[in-house]
């Protein structure tokens, strides 16, 4: 007899919150808005690390926001002073509430992420043991370096040490006696024909530029954290001195080193995919491809390849002009009439990019960079594209020649009518350790490398009299 007023008050309550929640939806009533609870993260407290990732102070008001601040605090002290920064290099997370009524269509497919780059710091879930050198060949002065590299990683790390058979078969490096007990431990591979893609922990680069691009080659998946040692001719990519080797590579291994993530291209070169015919050409509406323009019996992928720097597309040996067109995501953007256009990464921004005359970008910025060779226009200037979009080139219908391209000075092929080369951002960045952090790292790169913005500094002037003269 006692249940029978509980039930009744139960199913009252019930059917009163149905019917209020029916009120609700009739806009009768105001909707209740459910308050969520915000916790404070600190990205390097490894309380608040879990499974890898890397989270960071939110936005918080008024007394909440300082109390949430001190338990954090006294949770961490050590740290906190540390972990704290007064701005964050990247933007606030933007709003999605735009006004009264307008908000972004939510889309649970993809999720905008924004983050500070200082937080993006080294870890190892296992300390690392097999560790890929890579020497830049051709060069006896590495020989040296490369040796005592090699002795410190296998005798007093005891690593597990990868090389390219070709260095080893080096006649230099055989002669050497004192080195025979280590070279007998090392093993070798050999490109295109050995994957070491998922026994590698950590790649040592010894050389220039073009030592860490053929690095970053040997693997199209998931890469290593890459650690590059200044010992070529430019060095704009290898921040480390040689000098200290041993310092750096106890950091590292340490972990807690700051990493730059550099985007990669994923790049498709598709054979025979476009139709060539000029009637179906003419039928383009605003310079959208139809659907009957492509050959679905066609459309074989060729050659499928993460490319660090850029993708450029030439006039080959060919005297006449590059004639191709730039779609993005389907659509006829321009055609590039010229010596060719350059399809290039952040990073690849102060390469050929920046000699053809384009902006140099700092290597965190999420886009793509599309610059043309010689173009003959006089308005056509680098254009930067965001990071997700898909960019496709094609010979034009009235090119007089095919023309020719390259990924990252590699692997150079003839593109002929009908052929597509499809680009766009990689979801596997190549991890590049940094020497100082990001930023110092970079433009201290411009400054010594490319003497960016150098000139003879202006004079004071000694007397006032000369400044009131000049001044009327």
């Amino acid at each position: 007899m006692e249940d029978e007023p509980l039930s009744r008050k139960a199913e009252e309550g019930s059917s009163s919150k149905q019917s209020q929640r029916q009120q609700e939806r009739q806009g009768k009533l105001p909707r209740r808005r459910k308050e969520v609870k915000r916790s404070l993260r600190r990205p390097d407290c490894p309380e608040h690390l879990s499974g890898g990732s890397a989270h960071w102070l939110p936005e918080h008001s008024g007394s909440e926001a300082s109390a949430s601040v001190e338990d954090t605090a006294e949770s961490c002290p050590k740290r906190w002073d540390r972990c704290r920064r007064g701005h964050f290099l990247h933007g606030p997370y933007p709003a999605t509430h735009f006004g009264p009524k307008a908000c972004v269509l939510p889309n649970p497919t993809s999720v905008m992420h924004i983050q500070d780059p200082a937080s993006q710091r080294l870890t190892w879930s296992k300390p690392p043991l097999n560790v890929l050198v890579i020497r830049k060949i051709r060069d006896e002065t590495l020989l040296e370096p490369f040796k005592e590299l090699c002795r410190f990683l296998v005798e007093e790390k005891h690593l597990m040490v990868y090389v390219e058979k070709k260095v080893v078969d080096d006649g230099s490096l055989m002669r050497d006696d004192s080195f025979s007990a280590i070279c007998n431990q090392l093993c070798t591979f050999r490109e295109g024909f050995d994957d070491i893609s998922d026994r590698i922990d950590l790649i040592i680069c010894l050389g220039g530029d073009g030592t860490l691009l053929y690095a970053s080659s040997l693997f199209q998946g998931s890469v290593p954290p890459v650690m590059a040692f200044h010992l070529g001719s430019l060095g704009f990519l290898t921040p480390f001195k040689f000098e200290s080797f041993r310092t750096e590579v106890d950091k590292v291994f340490e972990g807690n080193a700051a990493i730059i993530l550099r985007s990669r291209l994923k790049v498709k070169v598709v054979k025979g995919m476009v139709q060539r015919n000029e009637q179906l050409l003419s039928t383009q509406e605003n310079g959208i491809l139809p659907h009957n323009h492509i050959n679905n019996e066609a459309g074989k992928i060729t050659l499928q390849l993460q490319v660090l720097n850029e993708v450029v597309v030439d006039r080959g040996p060919s005297s006449y002009l590059s004639n191709v067109d730039l779609y993005l995501d389907g659509r006829l953007i321009t055609s590039v009439q010229g010596d060719g256009v350059i399809v290039s990464t952040p990073t690849g921004s102060t390469a050929y990019a920046a000699a053809a005359g384009a902006s140099m970008i700092h290597p965190n910025v999420p886009a793509i960079m599309v610059t043309p060779i010689c173009p003959h226009s006089l308005s056509f200037r680098p254009i930067v594209v965001p990071a997700g979009v898909e960019l496709m080139i094609t010979l034009s219908p009235d090119a007089r020649n095919t023309a020719w391209v390259s990924f990252d000075g590699r692997k150079r092929q003839e593109i002929q009518h009908g052929d597509s080369i499809k680009i766009t951002t990689s979801c596997f960045p190549v991890p590049s350790i940094c020497c100082h952090d990001l930023v110092y790292d970079w433009f201290d790169s411009l400054a010594q490398c490319l003497h960016w913005n150098v000139r003879k500094k202006q004079t004071r002037l000694t007397d006032a009299s000369d400044s009131s003269e000049t001044e009327n």
